[in-house]
């Protein structure tokens, strides 16, 4: 069974391969022997409860968490034993959850944070940030306290995007949003899709997450359970019934 969305490229290796990943905190096994690969061009979703090892696993991709076994490779590199910063600087991002911004200080400060380790090209990608979110630079001299749910997790994209990624990872953006501004966050990542972008994306609400993704991982208590084009998995009868509440 073919998706009917098709990545934008197809090429011949992963840019991000995860291999027999395992991550325990003291004696809970949060990853057990892991694998999943995106593409460049995709849109892959990772679809599990609470506790099944979703946000574990992108924050091992980050380098934020150590893995005790498996490799993760990154555009042919191998990341697993490098430090956030210069994983950042491959290109690889996080968008964490909760829309982690930093609430003390105003919306361009945040976007600058971002561009970090890029800031000869900040201007160019702050132009593309207020193109693609207009109320981030209506709001840019505001602290990001003041913002909206929505307007912080626009803000937490842009941020990312400052960092010139070739790797987005997104954790639970729809966490606590109004059901009107999760389908705006949803169109704002298939856009960012379109314009080039590959993301991994953490999510609870299956059926948004499946509709935009090309593929998608099952985690059940930190492995992998079921794996699929993002049309395989939302018919699936387990999917449906233990996630999409049919």
């Amino acid at each position: 069974m073919q998706n009917e969305k098709t990545a934008t490229t197809a090429p011949e290796g992963a840019l991000l391969k995860v291999e027999n990943l395992s991550v325990s905190y003291g004696h809970i096994n949060a990853l057990k022997s892991v694998s999943i690969e995106v593409f460049l061009g995709e849109i892959v979703v990772l679809i599990g409860a609470n506790g099944a090892g979703k946000t574990t696993l992108l924050s091992s991709i980050l380098g934020i968490t150590p893995s005790q076994s498996g490799t993760i490779s990154f555009d042919g590199q191998r990341i697993d034993k490098e430090p956030v910063d210069k994983i950042v600087r491959k290109g690889v991002c996080l968008v964490p959850e909760g829309r982690g911004v930093f609430a003390s200080m105003t919306v361009m400060d945040n976007l600058l944070l971002g561009a970090h380790h890029n800031l000869k090209n900040k201007d160019k990608y702050l132009k593309r940030v207020f193109e693609w979110f207009p109320i981030l630079e209506q709001r840019k001299n505001q602290v990001a306290k003041t913002l909206s749910g929505g307007e912080r997790q626009m803000l937490a994209i842009g941020r990312a995007l400052m960092s010139e990624p070739k790797l987005i990872l997104v954790d639970e953006p729809s966490l606590g949003l109004a059901p009107i501004v999760v389908n705006e966050i949803f169109t704002i990542l298939q856009m960012l899709n379109k314009e080039g972008y590959t993301i991994l994306l953490s999510e609870q609400n299956t059926f948004k997450a499946l509709k935009v993704a090309h593929r998608g991982y099952v985690l059940e208590t930190g492995k992998v359970t079921l794996s699929g084009t993002a049309q395989q998995l939302l018919n699936d009868p387990g999917v449906k019934a233990a996630y999409l509440g049919a």
